[in-house]
């Protein structure tokens, strides 16, 4: 690994532990003693089952943890997750009362990546929040994508895209919309 490969990978893991210390929970969770989150990245085939908010306040080797799953697979970047993200994947899933892990399709996309796949597809978005750690594209598996869909738009806690053709839905923690 070079200087400047392991000089990012601190510097993301640094970002990481910022956004745990600055982050406060999202609406309607603060009661919560612990939230949990499972991920399975459909590329990697690695998983993550853990605990990622507990004693009121955010886990910060739990981030970490997600957001080296969540990666850019294709170049190995890692950027730190956004935790309102993470806490809007953990209301979906008991939403749809499922304890089964998300499949993850596409996490962080890294500048590269993203153009690439723009090249290649019109629907990716120049300015994905793919590219910020704030956007995920995943499934539930035994989850119909339509319920899914259904369930992530009545939380309305960001945006949400239905890609029922490649078998996944759009979930971001930008503002609220749909398409």
């Amino acid at each position: 690994m070079t200087d400047a490969a392991s000089r990012r990978k601190f510097l993301a893991f640094s970002l990481v532990a910022a956004t745990a210390v600055l982050a406060r929970p999202s609406t309607g969770l603060a009661h919560t003693k612990e939230r949990s989150i499972a991920l399975y990245n459909a590329h990697t085939g690695e998983s993550v089952k853990t605990v990622y908010w507990a004693n009121g306040d955010y886990v910060n080797d739990s981030l970490v943890e997600i957001s080296r799953l969540l990666r850019d697979y294709r170049t190995e970047d890692v950027i730190p997750f956004d935790p309102r993200l993470i806490d809007t994947l953990y209301r979906l899933r008991r939403k749809v009362g499922v304890r089964r892990p998300f499949h993850v399709v596409s996490g962080y996309r890294s500048p590269i990546t993203n153009e690439i796949l723009r090249k290649n597809n019109s629907a990716v978005a120049k300015n994905s929040y793919h590219m910020r750690g704030m956007a995920v594209d995943m499934y539930l598996p035994k989850v119909e994508l339509k319920a899914l869909q259904r369930a992530a738009l009545s939380l309305r806690a960001g945006g949400v895209g239905y890609y029922p053709k490649t078998g996944f839905v759009h979930l971001d923690s930008g503002r609220v919309r749909s398409w």
